[in-house]
């Protein structure tokens, strides 16, 4: 039966008030999450494993989670959408996109399908600012949507660790770090000062958060093909200046070390230098088999560390139950991605493409220079980002409730 946007609406209101009532209480105050061997424990001792989902492409958009097949990276998207609305749309397009994209009914159905942890990918451009005298400063609307969405987790008793995602000068080396195409973290001083200094602002801010699990101090650092012999031994001493940063304000919350080369080796660390801390690891389409990930076993085993699988799916349903399941056998954390994806099953939520989006999805930062005539008028263009806006809400996806099964939950 076909029903109008008005019934659909009405149906989708009943469903978040029946959440509402079924939903467990907000987290106590000084409920931390923090490490006790090889396991995470709340505040009273008990076993918390982490059941979380990515909320990828929110503050961090990337080409292909909004089939962009050119523009790649958060600055060549947003330059494609200046050019074809103009900067004064373009910069409201985007303040309603990171209203219209996370709302609290999304935190409440998260935690409804069985969640117990969100994972949100951090720029570092929405937090801090390089003012006058080039002195950094801690501003901007990172802060006010992170404020939001930890009062909305707080209160539907969800959890949430913070992963800079794209740290100053690009992290990994690709285009979703969005920086230069290499690893700048690591080679340009200011970068480095910038991103330590970012992390004592965050754990500063949110040291009395029980909401908050931890800081992901690194998304995926370091790229297989960049220097990885002369990059490769500054990880873990970087990781120990940022902690050193952090705990200098904040001895409450966890931090999570990733791997090298896409998060996928732990080569390059020794001996846990800090005592509440997990070491994460990120696996996509790998043979879901004790064999993919015997080595972290390894590693958490000899040094008594929780491991997490800080991303992973994007594969069949099939694929994903089984991986999820090794990793429960061996109590290991999961945060999948990601939460929600345009016109994709591998995804909580399906975004709708709107009608001609890829006349849009085609357009290449290359092709914008003096006398660039666009390929969509500029009326049409907005007509498309604003339906996508409006696809993008909850109640006008289309939940796969496959997916949801596939990693031990149900849509509600």
């Amino acid at each position: 039966m076909m029903l109008n946007r008005s019934t659909r609406s009405a149906r989708f209101a009943a469903v978040v008030a029946v959440i509402l009532a079924c939903m467990s209480p907000a987290l106590a105050q000084g409920d931390f999450i923090r490490q006790q061997g090889t396991r995470l424990v709340d505040s009273r001792g008990e076993r918390f494993d982490i059941k979380s989902i990515n909320l990828g492409n929110w503050l961090v958009p990337e080409g292909y989670m909004v089939q962009f097949k050119r523009a790649k990276s958060p600055r060549e998207i947003a330059a494609v959408v200046e050019a074809l609305v103009g900067a004064e749309s373009a910069a409201r397009f985007w303040e309603t996109f990171r209203d219209s994209y996370v709302t609290e009914d999304d935190i409440r159905f998260i935690k409804a399908a069985g969640f117990n942890t969100v994972r949100v990918p951090l720029h570092y451009n929405l937090f801090a600012t390089r003012g006058e005298g080039g002195v950094d400063r801690f501003e901007g609307p990172g802060w006010r949507l992170i404020d939001r969405l930890l009062g909305w987790a707080r209160n539907a008793g969800l959890r949430v660790i913070v992963d800079m995602h794209a740290a100053p000068g690009g992290q990994t080396g690709v285009n979703h770090d969005d920086g230069v195409g290499f690893p700048l973290t690591f080679y340009v001083p200011r970068h480095k000062r910038l991103t330590v200094a970012l992390w004592r602002e965050i754990a500063l801010r949110y040291r009395d958060e029980p909401t908050l699990i931890g800081y992901d101090l690194l998304n995926e650092p370091i790229s297989p093909y960049s220097d990885e012999r002369y990059l490769n031994p500054m990880l873990e001493p970087f990781y120990r200046e940022i902690t050193e940063a952090i705990r200098g304000v904040n001895k409450n919350h966890v931090v999570m070390l990733a791997g090298g080369q896409w998060s996928s080796s732990f080569a390059m660390f020794s001996r846990p230098f800090d005592s509440n801390v997990v070491y994460t690891y990120h696996q996509f389409w790998a043979d879901p088999t004790r064999k993919s990930i015997q080595r972290f076993i390894d590693f958490g085993n000899r040094w008594q560390v929780p491991l997490l699988i800080g991303e992973t799916g994007e594969a069949s349903d099939d694929w994903n139950d089984k991986y999820r399941r090794l990793h429960e056998r061996f109590g290991i954390g999961w945060s999948f991605w990601a939460y929600k994806n345009m016109d994709s099953r591998s995804t909580v939520v399906s975004v709708t493409k709107p009608e001609g989006w890829d006349l849009i999805g085609n357009i290449s930062v290359a092709d914008i220079k003096p006398g660039w005539q666009s390929p969509v008028p500029r009326e049409r263009a907005q007509a498309m980002l604003d339906q996508y806006l409006e696809n993008i809400r909850l109640k006008n996806g289309r939940i796969n409730a496959g997916y949801l099964e596939s990693l031990g939950l149900r849509a509600p």
